[in-house]
């Protein structure tokens, strides 16, 4: 008679390592499955699931080398006792990701023999897990801080009201953790909408988000700024109204694709290496009126820059905002060591001179200099991929960021569009 073999999990993302998982199980007899229930997902891993309960159990009861599963009736991480206690396995197969001392424990005081699979995929596949498909499929959009920001947080906005411009992107690129993107309040989204932001107005959305993600019982007693909640859930581009508070008392976006296609074929991005750990940006702080208002000016500028399609503008506007944020906040760059960096071009169009004097220093004039002499942004700081010393990309360059340098590829990216626009990735207006 064969052996009664048990696995659990939730399953909720069905993947071909799941498959494999349950034929290496079933190599030690007859496979039963206790799947995790709805009620039990959203407790313990803090969202709802993408498939209920009744479908999970459908699709996994289809699969051959199983030969019954089940909802569990538990909860927490021990959620299959119940359903131990009444199956009575001989064998209980975890994988190494899921294996715990508890779990061991289980066994051995009910005499099972407890099996730890490493994950290995199916001969000739690549390797899956739930959490990988999840973010590779996630259409949760990330945010671009564009000009003004800082002047969220009220105690900059105290010396001088202004704007912070912000773009909410599609996630079509590498988004990596701590690198200024706002991922950490793009993962505090993901926990209660895993895949996509709900249909609803944006501005009560981006509310929501930032209501969630300063929970009045944090421990660090730290108020994140509203700029990355309206940066992610607003569409396009737009601009908020600070003043002395945490939330603005306005918010205007651009509507004009006209306007949204010229800043999408003028931005290009550079991959960042995550902030190290340790690292503050706000150390050092010294926050004044007048530096203040040099921050808000800039914002002034680089939105009317924008709207005029004036690139020599939205570059000088663009790079004086870097640069009011690095006179209140000195920790946001560091010095460079003074190997010589070469100037990045895309693949398919040559560079004609320097692209970013930033760079162009970096790479020639001051590479023997004192590592002192070239700042550079922190990883992970606002606004740190913008060069605080680059001025516009010159004529025979057209097409640059305006302040950056360019990327090893073409921009591999495209605003967020409203809700109700098509699918295709292009900005072809904001709500």
């Amino acid at each position: 008679m064969a052996k009664k073999v048990f696995v659990s999990g939730c399953y909720d993302l069905l993947h071909s390592g799941h498959v494999e998982f349950f034929r290496q199980a079933a190599a030690y007899g007859d496979l039963y499955v206790g799947i995790g229930s709805d009620a039990t997902v959203l407790h313990y891993k803090n969202h709802k699931t993408l498939y209920p309960e009744q479908e999970r159990l459908f699709m996994v009861k289809a699969i051959r080398y199983v030969k019954d599963a089940f909802i569990n009736a538990g909860d927490g991480v021990m959620d299959f006792v119940p359903t131990v206690e009444a199956l009575k396995p001989d064998v209980f197969v975890v994988n190494a990701d899921g294996s715990s001392e508890q779990k061991r424990k289980f066994c051995e005081e009910r005499g099972i023999e407890y099996v730890v699979l490493q994950r290995t995929p199916a001969e000739g596949l690549k390797a899956r897990s739930s959490t990988d498909l999840k973010a590779e499929s996630s259409n949760i959009p990330t945010r671009l801080d564009l000009a003004g920001t800082w002047i969220d947080q009220p105690y900059v906005s105290y010396f001088a009201p202004g704007w912070a411009l912000t773009i909410s992107l599609l996630p079509t690129f590498e988004v990596r953790d701590r690198c200024g993107l706002s991922t950490s309040t793009r993962k505090m989204i993901q926990k209660i909408w895993p895949v996509k932001l709900p249909d609803m107005e944006p501005e009560m959305l981006a509310k929501l988000v930032f209501c969630f993600e300063n929970d009045p019982e944090r421990s660090d007693g730290i108020i994140s700024g509203a700029q990355d909640a309206i940066g992610i859930c607003v569409p396009g581009l737009a601009r908020h109204y600070y003043n002395n508070r945490f939330w603005p008392e306005k918010i205007e976006t651009c509507e004009n694709p006209v306007v949204l296609d010229w800043l999408e074929n003028h931005l290009v991005m550079i991959p960042m290496e995550p902030r190290r750990p340790g690292c503050s940006v706000v150390e050092g702080k010294d926050i004044t009126e007048p530096k203040v208002r040099a921050l808000a000016d800039a914002a002034d500028r680089c939105w009317n820059s924008i709207l005029a399609m004036d690139l020599q503008g939205f570059a000088a506007a663009y790079r004086d905002s870097f640069d009011a944020q690095v006179a209140m906040f000195p920790g946001m760059v560091r010095p460079v060591s003074t190997t010589p960096v070469p100037v990045v071009r895309q693949a398919h169009q040559p560079v004609e001179g320097p692209v970013v004097r930033y760079f162009d220093k970096l790479s020639t004039a001051q590479a023997h200099q004192p590592a002192s002499s070239v700042p550079e942004p922190v990883e992970g700081s606002k606004g740190q991929d913008i060069p605080p010393n680059g001025p516009p990309p010159p004529a025979s360059s057209p097409g640059r960021c305006p302040a950056r340098a360019a990327e090893a590829t073409s921009p591999s990216w495209s605003m967020m569009p409203p809700p109700s626009a098509s699918n295709t990735p292009k900005a072809s207006g904001c709500t």
